[in-house]
């Protein structure tokens, strides 16, 4: 097991790079990687299923407890990535598949990375795994419906289908992991320590196969498409911050945030892209799987290092909430 664990933390420790690497096989040498695009839905099920795992009722405590900063971080991030991810693709002038791509993508809730980045930034990390358990359980009506008014004039959407979709493969795996958690919570503790590892693997997985399906497009439109992601996930990020800011957040609570509203579950929209619209519409997800890792990461260990006004009035930034 010792060894599982080991094999595990180097997998997930170099997860931007093998993805990368990955990606860029699969560009040159599409055909092995195309049949995986029929069996992404069932691996999201699986990562989500993982994610469930490391959730439990207590989670949800904050809810109940600080109900004001739990609606704010839910509320920004259905609100703001939404209406960015619609503004840069007519500012670019994206294509109908494309556009819909970043519109779901920014519809999406919020990544599992988010809850890591904010722990490392010294953010508040209760309220960033309680923000994400809810945007995730709230998925299937607001990414519905948010998607469906944004991108209905662009492309025909099932809306039926699509929330459906979400309900098979994010709310009941994630809700079978949560009470195999209440459940056996010793068992689940030994296998938590390996299943971040197992979704790093599928969504690498994942990344190849929306890769090579999309090779050929994504030699003539990689400028406008890394552009595109970047200003959506810099943009997701500072105006999280301002957001959090603007409603008298502490510093704490609003790194938190940053990361709630900046990174997404760019997973969930590759899977639902691939399902319902064009094969072209999962590669916003797609590229910023790998970019939101980069700019998360650089922006956590930065926050990491930088005191905030508790630390540098003599408070312990752990209880300050």
């Amino acid at each position: 097991m010792r060894f599982l664990e080991k094999l595990a933390q180097f997998i997930c420790r170099y997860m931007t790079l093998w993805v990368v690497v990955i990606s860029v096989i699969a560009f040159f040498y599409p055909a092995p990687f195309k049949p995986i695009g029929k069996y992404i839905s069932y691996m999201l099920g699986v990562i989500m299923l993982g994610m469930g795992l490391t959730m439990s009722l207590e989670d949800f405590r904050l809810v109940l407890t600080r109900p004001k900063d739990v609606f704010y971080g839910v509320f920004f991030r259905y609100l703001i990535m939404p209406l960015v991810g619609f503004a840069v693709a007519k500012m670019l002038g994206l294509s109908p598949a494309l556009a819909a791509g970043m519109v779901l993508l920014g519809a999406c809730p919020s990544g599992t990375g988010s809850n890591v980045m904010t722990y490392i930034a010294k953010g508040d990390t209760a309220l960033s795994v309680t923000v994400s358990s809810v945007n995730t359980i709230l998925a299937p009506v607001l990414t519905t419906y948010i998607f469906a008014m944004l991108a209905g004039a662009m492309i025909p959407i099932d809306i039926g289908a699509l929330l459906l979709d979400i309900v098979k493969i994010v709310l009941i795996p994630v809700g079978v992991g949560v009470a195999l958690h209440t459940a056996a919570p010793q068992l689940v503790g030994k296998l938590t320590k390996v299943v971040p590892a197992v979704s790093v693997i599928f969504i690498i997985t994942i990344m190849s196969s929306v890769v090579a399906l999309n090779a050929a497009k994504m030699a003539t439109m990689a400028l406008v498409l890394c552009l595109a992601v970047a200003i959506h996930n810099i943009a997701g990020l500072v105006l999280g911050y301002y957001a959090g800011k603007a409603v008298g957040m502490s510093e704490k609570k609003s790194r938190a945030v940053t990361f709630e509203i900046g990174m997404e579950n760019s997973g969930l929209a590759v899977a639902l892209a691939l399902a319902h619209l064009d094969p072209m519409a999962a590669l916003p997800a797609a590229v910023m799987t790998v970019w939101e890792y980069m700019t998360g990461s650089m922006l956590a260990s930065y926050w990491g290092n930088k005191p905030y006004a508790e630390e540098q009035a003599g408070e312990d930034p752990v209880s300050v909430t």
